[in-house]
């Protein structure tokens, strides 16, 4: 499968495109990267506005929300109150979700990418090999009508 060639489906800002350029450039790390503090950000902010007490600050919740997203949970800083577990709650089942698709999405690009590598190198064997037996068809039959 060619991925250069391939019909574009119209979606979010060109999203496709982007994970797609990124994966043949090999420049995926950013992107993840960009995805995982977009979503520590959002989940502090949010836990900040439900559990006060637990989350004086905004750099001790973006602190919680990303050990959490990564599923290490350090446990040094937790929500106490019913609106924050749910948040907690949240973030945990979003963010192994989220890390799931995401790690899941950038593999099945890679394995589209080298199948498109192998095809195209397989096709271009296989080029050459015909013109080879061309050139030694048009050899015999020089040879046969002389």
């Amino acid at each position: 499968m060619d991925l250069r060639n391939t019909r574009r489906e119209p979606g979010f800002l060109g999203w496709r495109d982007r994970v797609e350029n990124a994966v043949v450039k090999r420049r995926v790390f950013p992107y993840l990267v960009l995805a995982t503090i977009a979503l520590g950000l959002l989940s502090g902010f949010v836990v900040t506005l439900v559990d006060r007490k637990d989350f004086p600050t905004f750099g001790t919740a973006v602190w919680w929300a990303i050990v959490t997203i990564a599923t290490v949970g350090y446990g040094d800083v937790v929500p106490h109150t019913a609106w924050g577990r749910v948040v907690g709650s949240l973030v945990i089942v979003v963010g192994v979700t989220f890390l799931s698709f995401l790690i899941a999405t950038v593999t099945s690009y890679f394995v589209a990418v080298e199948e498109a590598r192998r095809k195209a190198d397989i096709e271009g064997d296989m080029a050459d090999a015909l013109r080879r037996i061309e050139r030694r068809l048009e050899s015999l039959e020089a040879k046969l009508g002389d």
